[in-house]
């Protein structure tokens, strides 16, 4: 039986063809009975046919059968054709035009409807009826075609708001997608940064300790024993480091006894400089103000612009340069200066991002900051070297 319903649905001019054909019939028994012809049964008859057409298509082209409608009542009327059952595709065809078809031709459809019952009246009037009782079935036989045409234009109506609700569930589904794509995107760069902040500093330490422990191997081994002990403390720090990245990254997942480390805060940004100057790079650090809780964003942000900023004075800095850092605490925000008397970074990496991977230390401090709603300014020293100042406000950006 659903097979039969879809296949329905699939075909609806079948449908209306399968009635038209009931109709023509009905109309010709009605024409042709055993009572006294009434009127020009061969008019009627073309009429009911042409009637017949108008059902069978009028899902396919309603505005052109509402025209052929139209015509073959004028032609009923002149031709004197009586009304017979094939006129009840008026409504029909009055109906579909107010769901389906054009505007004007669901306008032409109600004036033509409601002008076809009156017309029909003064055309073949009731023998023996008063002009009052043919004028009040004139008004009740015009009932029909209006209720049509209302029942059309109020299935007209639902079909457009339900696609209007349509259109809103998509386009919203477009946008929940669209903000999903964003969110992976800041998700991925914070990610990044992360890995960036972790890796780069870390294996820097690892690297100049490697290298001093190699140079002083065999004229002072406890200096190398030490330096390699500073390795492997600091190799063991990023794989805590990292493990806190994968467990940030398994959602729901916790591992217990895990190795994952606490997120810096800016009370270990004074380890940070004692790891830095273990390495071999003269920090001064100094704290102004009333040290105070803060944020967490704005706690870790602090720590990784340091981190950041430590890691690029020995990359770039050359081996004799120094650095001092200073933490300012303000009513309404913390302020960070990272200074070192170094020979800088070159210009493309903090002014174009560089190249090939490079630069992006500079990229993410950026990024960081305007997370929070703080202000960067990274150049290079009057005197020489490089400068980072920025402010972090505590109040969190909108």
């Amino acid at each position: 039986m659903q097979r039969v319903y879809d296949f329905l649905r699939r075909h609806p001019t079948w449908v209306d063809g399968f009635w038209a054909v009931i109709l023509f019939g009905m109309s010709v028994v009605g024409v042709t009975g055993t009572g006294p012809p009434r009127g020009n049964a061969a008019a009627s008859l073309g009429c009911a046919a042409l009637l017949s057409v108008v059902v069978t298509l009028r899902r396919r082209m309603p505005e052109r059968m509402l025209v052929l409608a139209v015509v073959t009542g004028l032609a009923q009327l002149v031709l004197d054709a009586e009304t017979n059952p094939s006129n009840f595709a008026m409504l029909v065809i009055v109906y579909t035009c107010a769901a389906d078809g054009a505007r004007w031709s669901s306008r032409l459809a109600l004036g033509a409807g409601l002008c076809a019952a009156p017309l029909a009246q003064l055309r073949w009037p009731e023998e023996h009826g008063s002009p009052l009782g043919q004028m009040a079935v004139a008004v009740f036989t015009m009932v029909p075609f209006a209720l049509a045409w209302v029942l059309g234009d109020s299935l007209r109506t639902r079909r457009a708001y339900l696609a209007q609700l349509e259109e809103r569930a998509n386009r919203l589904e477009r946008e929940r997608e669209a903000q999903s794509k964003v969110a992976v995107a800041a998700e991925r760069a914070r990610i990044a940064r992360e890995l960036h902040d972790v890796v780069a500093h870390n294996v820097s330490v690892m690297v100049v300790q490697a290298d001093g422990a190699a140079y002083v191997l065999d004229q002072a081994p406890d200096q190398a024993k030490k330096a390699l002990e500073t390795i492997s403390g600091t190799g063991r720090q990023a794989l805590a480091e990292m493990r806190r990245l994968l467990g940030v990254l398994r959602t729901g997942e916790h591992e217990e006894g895990g190795e994952y480390v606490p997120q810096p805060d800016v009370d270990q940004i004074e380890d940070l400089v004692e790891q830095v100057r273990t390495a071999g790079l003269p920090v001064d650090f100094k704290v102004e103000g009333t040290p105070r809780p803060l944020p967490s964003g704005v706690e870790l942000t602090a720590y990784r612009i340091v981190q950041e900023a430590l890691t690029n004075t020995r990359k770039h800095g050359g081996p004799n340069a120094g650095a001092s850092v200073r933490l300012v605490y303000f009513d309404d925000g913390l302020g960070l200066l990272v200074e070192d008397d170094g020979k800088g970074a070159p210009h493309e990496l903090y002014e174009d991002g560089g190249a090939d991977g490079r630069g992006h230390g500079l990229i993410g401090m950026r990024e960081r900051i305007g997370m929070v709603g703080g202000t960067l300014d990274a150049g290079p020293r009057p005197g020489g070297g490089f400068r980072i100042s920025a402010l972090l406000p505590l109040k969190p950006a909108h």
